[in-house]
Parts: C-alpha cells; sequence; structure tokens
C-alpha cells in the first residue's frame, strides 16, 4: 500500500473476537501499525509506548490499531499483558500483511540487535524472551491514515524495531496532511517509506 490509496481491514477481528473495521473510525486519524510477533522484545516496547501516546492522542480524534502476525492467545500472553487501551488485530496467516506489501527479512533481525538504546530497555522491562530468537522474520510497518480513510503516509521498518518516529505522528496530527520541512516551506507529508 501506498501514500494516496484507501486504507483497508477487511472482515478484521481483535484478540477479544470483536469485528474490527476502518468505516467505524470515519473523520479520526488513525496511525495503523503492523508489529511483527507477539513475543517480539522490539514490539512489546513499541505497545508499552503506543499505550503512552495513545492518552495523549486520544483527546484529537486519533486512533491507534495494532496488527501482529500471531494468534490472539499468544498476543494476551505478552502485549496483552500490558492492557493497551487500543484495539490489536490478531494476524497469524499474515493476510493483512501481505496486501500491504510488507515483507520478510532475516537482515532486518541482524540489524535490530545494533539498537543498543531499545536493547537495554528490553532488558529492564522485562521483554526478552527465548521464543523471539526463532520467531518469523516479518518486518514492522506503520500507516497514517487521514479521517477520509486514505494512507497519507507508509513507512516500511528497516529493521524489526523501526518504526515511524512519535514526533513524525505528532507533526501529522497537528498540521493534518501538510508539515513544515527544515526549511521552513509548507509542504505536502513526505511520500513512503521502503526499505532496501
Amino acid at each position: 500500500m501506498k501514500k494516496g490509496e484507501k486504507a483497508i481491514l477487511g472482515k478484521s477481528r481483535d484478540i477479544y473476537g470483536n469485528e474490527i473495521s476502518l468505516d467505524e473510525f470515519e473523520g479520526q486519524k488513525i496511525l495503523l501499525s503492523f508489529l511483527r510477533t507477539a513475543a517480539c522484545p522490539f514490539c512489546n516496547l513499541r505497545v508499552n509506548e503506543m499505550i503512552k501516546k495513545q492518552r495523549e492522542w486520544e483527546f484529537k480524534d486519533v486512533v491507534i490499531i495494532a496488527v501482529f502476525a500471531s494468534p490472539a492467545s499468544e498476543i494476551l500472553k505478552y502485549a496483552g499483558k500490558q492492557n493497551p487501551s487500543f484495539a490489536i488485530i490478531a494476524d497469524p496467516t499474515e493476510s493483512l500483511y501481505r496486501k500491504y506489501g510488507i515483507e520478510h527479512s532475516l537482515l532486518g533481525k541482524i540489524k535490530a540487535m545494533q539498537r543498543l538504546k531499545e536493547m537495554m530497555q528490553i532488558m529492564t522491562k522485562g521483554y526478552f524472551n527465548v521464543e523471539s530468537l526463532i520467531e518469523k522474520t516479518v518486518m514492522p510497518a506503520d500507516f497514517l491514515i487521514n479521517e477520509s480513510g486514505t494512507i497519507v503516509q507508509a513507512y516500511y521498518g528497516k529493521d524489526f524495531g523501526d518504526h515511524i518516529p512519535f514526533e513524525q505522528v505528532e507533526t501529522w496530527i497537528n498540521s493534518g496532511d501538510l508539515f513544515v520541512n527544515p526549511l521552513g516551506v509548507l509542504e505536502e507529508y513526505p511520500s513512503d517509506r521502503r526499505s532496501n
């Protein structure tokens, strides 16, 4: 999926069995975040950060929807323990991942090990687990979706811990589909970022 296309979820269900449709969020901005697998330490760290951001953004009509490439039971065992207030979709067959063009990469796993700051946070917060060492190599991705359901930015992670920076999301939330670039010029939000 890329900028300008309509976002899709199809007939998705959250980890509690409730149907999730983008129609129910019409008129709201959405951060659609594709995490990896339930045991992924980088993903559980990101969920922790998204929980904090959701508290800030809920007053700005911003919704977070997370997707994991794991069954609901596994998600509840890991990320679910954090009690997120946003919807989490279980997609163990990766059908949504394929629709959004999200790829697998062993190199992404190796690159993630160089994220020393995040690795320290993972260890101190207790997110590391042995299961994560043998999981799928699916990559993360994030999509910013405007009030009419159109993707305004697609961000494809370059490693297991690479997600759209929250600063970029907040710029979009506060300025719509426009932003001020480093030169002080107002322009359309940045185009897609694809991993290599």
